[in-house]
């Protein structure tokens, strides 16, 4: 299958308030590497032509630790939402043509492989939206996937936003996406802030979408843990577990 232009978004601004340091979040190391370097290795691996990181809390820092590596960065300087961060990337990418990979720079344990098989599904399916998503018991916190009867993705919805019925979903938003590059330009600048938390969520391009009756997809991560983000000191040390029990081959 012919592959499509591939450019990169990594989501990297967060402070991390929870992480009870005064570190940026995405440079907390996991077996002896930070976050970040790791959505960054996933971005050279998928051969992406373009890698913009969005900065923001210590952003010099950040910069310094990954320079002469070839990225580009762009500076989120209020912390608006996730829209707010891709919106800061669009100067970047207004001359790019094909399909843009969201990636969070603190969910470290990513696998190439579940990577490939997002942008693979993504033009399968020739969808505009696809998100990456995975199955919980009680994904509190997370932005719920709410569906048709028939399963057709209609919209994410944030969990302070939920209503009690869509606070029963155990399907959940990763924050991974693919996003075909021209739609994601234009969408990013129409996303408002009337919601709880009063920022631009990117989950609100999945209903734009919707809307104008665009192919959104689903794509089901069977291993959570994967794509779980790193919050707190707890968050980090289970992922530095996983970390040595997959370098170790007990777990894929």
């Amino acid at each position: 299958m012919k592959k499509n232009p591939l450019g990169v978004i990594i989501l990297a601004a967060g402070k991390g308030t929870r992480m009870k340091s005064e570190q940026a979040k995405v440079l907390h190391c996991v077996s002896g590497q930070p976050m970040l370097k790791y959505s960054i290795e996933l971005a050279r691996k998928i051969m992406a032509e373009k890698i913009v990181v969005v900065v923001g809390h210590q952003a010099e820092v950040v910069k310094a630790k990954f320079r002469d590596e070839g990225l580009i960065f762009v500076e989120q300087r209020e912390q608006l939402g996730t829209g707010h961060a891709v919106m800061q990337a669009r100067p970047q990418l207004e001359d790019f043509s094909g399909n843009i990979l969201i990636l969070c720079g603190d969910v470290p344990l990513l696998s190439l492989e579940t990577v490939r098989h997002l942008l693979d599904c993504h033009l399968e399916e020739k969808s505009v939206v696809t998100v990456l998503t995975a199955m919980l018991e009680n994904p509190f916190g997370y932005g719920r996937i709410v569906k048709t009867p028939a399963g057709e993705v209609l919209k994410i919805v944030e969990e302070r936003d939920a209503s009690i019925e869509e606070k029963k979903i155990k399907e959940f938003n990763s924050g991974i996406y693919c996003v075909d590059s021209s739609f994601l330009l234009q969408a990013v600048g129409e996303i408002k802030n009337d919601n709880a938390q009063k920022e631009y969520y990117l989950t609100d391009i999945v209903e734009i979408a919707c809307q104008r009756n665009l192919s959104v997809r689903a794509v089901l991560v069977e291993n959570a843990q994967e794509i779980l983000g790193i919050n707190t000191p707890e968050d980090l040390q289970r992922a530095e577990d996983r970390m040595m029990r997959i370098s170790r081959g007990e777990v894929r």
